[in-house]
């Protein structure tokens, strides 16, 4: 089944290509609903943070989805307040408490606070040491705060997730991270859903008889970057996995590419105050 198409991480982990993502989702039933839906549709990748709050409502929905630990991927994130080593190492346990879980697939610093990231990655390196993390990464480092990293770590990140879709495509940080065998995740694939009403990529979408969302979908695998998109409603769950009965055209894929406008919809990882 194509869900369960992966990419090789720097350490030999296999990691989904296509995630279930839960910014945004409410603690609760909703969070409860949507992984549970996800993982029914077929996900196994759970892309949760300790600042989404909804880290208890993933560890239940994973608990009572039924489906073996094993078999799943589950991701988290420290926040920007908890960083440096021993609140690191201190606010890593809250979340696994939370999610009720013995170990977590994969654990990202959340944004390159300054002064602190270099001190918060010596953590991140002890708890992969110690068997609690199966890969360890960073989200929304740009190619100055990973050499700034890499400089003094001796484990590289595994994974880089950045803010990435047809506006924001990221070319030369996605080089950086590919010579240096670190995994490109995009968050916010769907460009907030702003894209979702963009004439190229319905007329593209049209061709296929596809959503624009399942064509933004397909041209992240096409690209290998892992993707996960996020949604509470089911039928939109399913829809953003029914992606691997088509390919993209060479000629698609570089108009999709000729999109990008350096657009971000989130926040500047040089320029934020949280």
């Amino acid at each position: 089944m194509g869900i369960t198409n992966t990419v090789e991480l720097a350490n030999g982990v296999k990691m989904p290509q296509l995630g279930f993502g839960v910014w945004k989702v409410e603690d609760g039933e909703e969070a409860v609903n949507s992984v549970k839906w996800a993982i029914e549709a077929g996900y196994r990748s759970i892309d949760t943070a300790a600042a989404y709050r909804n880290e208890e409502g993933v560890g239940r929905a994973i608990k009572e989805s039924g489906v073996n630990r094993e078999d799943l991927f589950i991701t988290t994130k420290l926040w920007n307040a908890d960083q440096g080593y021993d609140s690191t190492i201190e606010a890593f346990h809250t979340s696994l408490n939370k999610l009720g879980l013995d170990y977590v697939d994969l654990y990202l610093i959340h944004w390159p606070v300054a002064g602190k990231f270099k001190d918060t990655w010596r953590a991140f390196e002890q708890l992969y040491r110690e068997g609690k993390i199966r890969a360890i990464g960073v989200c929304n480092f740009q190619e100055h705060h990973l050499k700034e990293l890499m400089a003094d770590a001796e484990i590289t990140p595994m994974v880089n997730q950045i803010e990435l879709h047809p506006h924001l495509s990221q070319e030369p940080l996605r080089a950086f991270c590919k010579a240096n065998d670190i995994i490109v995740e995009a968050w916010s694939p769907l460009g907030n859903g702003q894209l979702l009403q963009d004439a190229k990529l319905k007329a593209i979408a049209e061709k296929y008889g596809k959503s624009v969302a399942q064509v933004i979908i397909r041209w992240d695998l096409q690209n290998g970057i892992v993707t996960i998109p996020k949604s509470v409603h089911q039928e939109r769950i399913i829809q953003n996995a029914d992606v691997f009965d088509f390919e993209l055209s060479a000629e698609d894929i570089k108009v999709i590419d000729g999109m990008n406008q350096d657009k971000r919809t989130g926040p500047d990882p040089d320029n934020f105050n949280f």
